[in-house]
């Protein structure tokens, strides 16, 4: 069976197709940000874009629902290392932040990618498991070993900023899965 064909029935890809799409996710989570990061500094906003849209988001997400929790926890857990050392983005503690918080995304779509509610819902359910492990570890990191500069509910604080990029994850998740899913077959 063609990795597509496993895909489009929601079912385990084989080692090699799970690696192929972890590092396939891992660049995406490079490439894409960069982007963002381009536009702001062409058009005079700096990192307004990245912060705006979240773009690192887009691949994990869309990695967990099609090859699954693991190769989307890999992509979330590993994207923002690979993006920090490359460009320098994600710095500092917003690193570990990051990362618990798109390993909470590519986990929960890959956990969700066959359950049967609508694309917006389960995209929408990702979006609040790396929210809420990404608060957890703010509480963690603020509780346990008082770091001031890490609020604990920041997290819930910072969505104003992120609604552009919110409103794009619900709208492009959505389409991208329904399209790959619904692709002709060969």
């Amino acid at each position: 069976m063609s990795t597509l064909t496993a895909i489009k029935k929601g079912e385990s890809l084989s080692a090699k197709a799970q690696a192929l799409a972890t590092i396939i996710a891992l660049a995406a989570t490079v490439a894409v940000p960069q982007v963002f990061h381009w536009l702001g500094a062409v058009s005079g906003a700096g990192t307004a874009p990245g912060i705006a849209f979240s773009p690192m988001h887009l691949p994990v997400i869309i990695a967990g629902f099609l090859a699954g929790p693991i190769v989307g926890a890999a992509a979330g857990l590993l994207g923002p290392v690979l993006s920090s050392a490359l460009s320098g983005m994600p710095s500092g503690i917003q690193l570990p932040l990051m990362m618990v918080e798109l390993l909470g995304y590519g986990l929960a779509a890959g956990l969700l990618r066959n359950v049967k509610l609508p694309l917006i819902v389960n995209t929408l359910l990702a979006m609040l498991a790396g929210r809420v492990l990404r608060m957890l570890l703010c509480m963690a990191l603020f509780y346990a070993f008082g770091k001031q500069n890490v609020l604990p509910f920041g997290i819930w604080t910072s969505i104003p900023k992120c609604l552009p990029g919110i409103a794009l994850q619900l709208v492009l998740i959505p389409l991208v899965l329904y399209r790959v899913k619904n692709s002709n077959r060969d």
